[in-house]
């Protein structure tokens, strides 16, 4: 068949330049064509229920006939709920930042500075680092207030003790499961429920810039606060009587745990007498964890008991080591902030347990562990609503250690502002003294 006139349709021979019928030239029609055809090809979509390429002003398609008007409103408003959603679940986290941020009663926005939190974990740290940490605390090592600094810390100790103890965790491991030694199951059951917990509790004390707690009291806390606030718990247990574990269950269990463990954090609250948010972040995360780790333990054994089953118990290590990033540490430590902030500059006294800043802390952990228990069976197989409480748990923590920096920064600068004062007032005094004698 020959060529096709472009413009008015008559057919030509295969040599023909010009068209017999219109006299147009064949050559410039077809480069026109094509260049109409380039243009096209690149201003156009693509139909999204054939894949056809169309032009953009299209509004059907023309190999399946289905509207593109339709079709894109439907995806605009697909594209308008997603932002929707996005700016609510936004609006709604940062609403949620600054309810806790308010509770603290400090000024200023929050900060989280997470990449400066963690940049001294992989670096390599001396000999006279460590030491320089473990000597904080005491009267010759612990700053003047004007001396505090409340830069962002870059804690790097707690990941070394958590190495250091998976490293004897999974020795023992191979001593059960590989030997089959059974001698190995009570330092297996100890280190596994111990080795995040006090991990946590080491962040809490190299973050604790105030450096007022030294180490022998950090654990001094973990274990005897620990088995104080078990002894606590259990004589509230006790009066409360909590049955099955229901919903109803699951909420006596989050007051009588949570009420049991800040009774003891409130005596080492009072003996420190401070009134540092990071110092209650620090002293609510040590009976926290000695709390969680002789609990996790205690489970281990008694999984061990009813069942003989040797997996099963590491299971359960695995799996309460992994979830106690945003437990029990975390949930006594935003209580203890409260009850810090409760008794403030004064004398620590019962019925600072009473006053409403401190309470609405509580009733936050006593809620959050609530659910924690509740027999909740969605997303039961990936473990969703402890994951999801956990990292409720672990953003308040970090919220209030942003508080606490702003709380040492404004402690610091006062404290700077008297010193001054202080010494300019005692020199000009001087100086007059000075003229006198000279007279």
């Amino acid at each position: 068949m020959g060529k096709i006139c472009l413009k008015c349709g008559n057919e030509l021979s295969d040599n023909a330049k010009f068209c017999s019928k219109c006299g147009s030239q064949y050559e410039d029609l077809k480069a026109e064509e094509q260049g109409e055809e380039s243009a096209c090809q690149e201003e156009s979509k693509f139909c999204s229920y054939c894949g056809n390429r169309i032009s953009m002003n299209a509004k059907f398609c023309p190999i399946c006939g289905n509207s593109l008007i339709l079709n894109n409103s439907k995806q605009d408003q697909m594209e308008m709920q997603k932002e929707d959603v996005l700016k609510k679940v936004k609006k709604g986290v940062g609403g949620f930042v600054n309810t806790i941020n308010e509770m603290t009663g400090q000024e200023g926005n929050v900060e989280i500075r997470l990449k400066e939190l963690v940049s001294g974990v992989l670096k390599k740290h001396s000999l006279a680092e460590r030491e320089e940490l473990f000597v904080c605390g005491t009267e010759k090592t612990t700053p003047k207030e004007s001396e505090m600094v409340a830069d962002w810390p870059k804690p790097w100790l707690f990941s070394r003790i958590f190495l250091l103890f998976s490293i004897v965790f999974i020795g023992l491991l191979i001593v059960i499961v590989e030997f089959g030694n059974m001698n190995g199951v009570p330092g297996a059951m100890f280190v596994g429920a111990f080795t995040v917990p006090f991990s946590l509790v080491i962040f809490f004390w190299e973050t604790n810039v105030p450096r007022n707690i030294s180490i022998f009291d950090v654990i001094s806390t973990f274990f005897v606060g620990g088995v104080f606030s078990l002894i606590s718990t259990l004589l509230l247990y006790d009066v409360v009587g909590v049955g099955e574990l229901d919903y109803i269950g699951a909420i006596l269990v989050g007051i009588v745990e949570e009420v049991g463990k800040i009774i003891v954090v409130g005596h080492y609250i009072k003996k420190q007498n401070t009134k540092y948010i990071l110092n209650g972040l620090l002293l609510g995360a040590c009976v926290g964890a000695g709390f969680a780790v002789f609990e996790t333990a205690g489970y281990a054994f008694r999984v061990l008991l009813y069942s003989q089953d040797i997996y099963y118990m590491i299971k359960i290590l695995f799996l309460r080591a992994v979830l106690s990033i945003g437990a029990h540490t975390v949930w006594t430590a935003i209580a203890a902030v409260g009850l810090v902030l409760a008794k403030g500059e004064n004398e620590f006294e019962n019925h600072h347990y009473y006053k409403p800043q401190f309470l609405k802390f509580l009733v936050l952990v006593i809620v959050l562990h609530a659910i924690w228990d509740m027999p909740i069976t969605f997303g039961s197989s990936i473990h969703l609503v402890p994951v999801l409480l956990c990292i409720i748990a672990i953003t308040v923590a970090l919220i209030l250690l942003s508080s606490g920096l702003r709380q040492v920064s404004f402690i610091a600068d006062k404290a700077r502002r008297n010193t001054f004062q202080y010494t300019e007032e005692n020199t000009g005094e001087n100086d007059v003294g000075g003229g006198r004698k000279d007279e």
